[in-house]
């Protein structure tokens, strides 16, 4: 079987060439080049057609996630996983969204990479356990929230009016994540959406809109 030819994406030189170092030290894998940025990127996978990109996020100009988008759309075979330093459940959410096969960390052990890396060529996510914990309970929330029409609450779904009502009485963001059984990753995230819905920046605005709202 023909080894697996990788491009590797990231802006730090240093680190591409270690990393390359750890990758073409491996019998079934090939590191047929490096890119310094999502655009770079875009132009060596179809310049390369590689069978595996290993991608960075935060990127000069094009972005990994971006590239990600572009690379996936253009060039559907390529395998995208995302090796980045932001262990940021927005990002994770997004790069899967994009396209990405799985989202690295770049503090995990080599030996652990290499093991995803060749699961996600087998077709398999390229995650830790906890990050799918967290793709779950982000799929369950998803699938209970369920949009309100009732004028001006209409852009907010019913898990963000509770969010926001506890907020309103004060309550911290640990006691509604376990008020509400949820982790204080997902009740942040709700509260990034409920200020961009209520095109408000302090959570003492989104709490006196509630008020006004009779949410409390």
């Amino acid at each position: 079987m023909p080894p697996i030819r990788i491009l590797l994406a990231d802006d730090h030189t240093l680190f591409r060439e270690g990393l390359a170092g750890i990758l073409d030290s491996q019998p079934d894998m090939d590191v047929v080049g490096e890119a310094g940025d999502g655009v770079e990127a875009l132009v060596k996978a179809k310049e390369l057609a590689p069978d595996l990109i290993l991608m960075d996020i935060i990127m000069p100009g094009c972005d990994g996630l971006e590239a990600t988008k572009q690379i996936r759309q253009e060039l559907p075979d390529i395998t995208i996983v995302i090796l980045t330093v932001r262990d940021d459940e927005d990002k994770l959410f997004q790069a899967i969204k994009n396209g990405a096969q799985g989202y690295l960390l770049k503090n995990m052990s080599s030996k652990v990479i290499l093991k995803l890396l060749r699961g996600a060529m087998q077709g398999e996510a390229a995650i830790t356990p906890e990050m799918a914990g967290r793709m779950l309970e982000e799929f369950r929330r998803l699938s209970h929230e369920v949009p309100l029409e009732n004028g001006e609450d209409a852009d907010l779904t019913r898990r963000e009016i509770e969010v926001l009502g506890r907020v309103a009485t004060g309550a911290t963001d640990k006691e509604i994540a376990d008020e509400l059984t949820i982790s204080i990753h997902t009740v942040k995230s709700h509260m990034r959406n409920i200020l961009a819905k209520l095109h408000v920046g302090t959570r003492r605005e989104a709490s006196r809109i509630a008020r006004h709202k009779g949410l409390v």
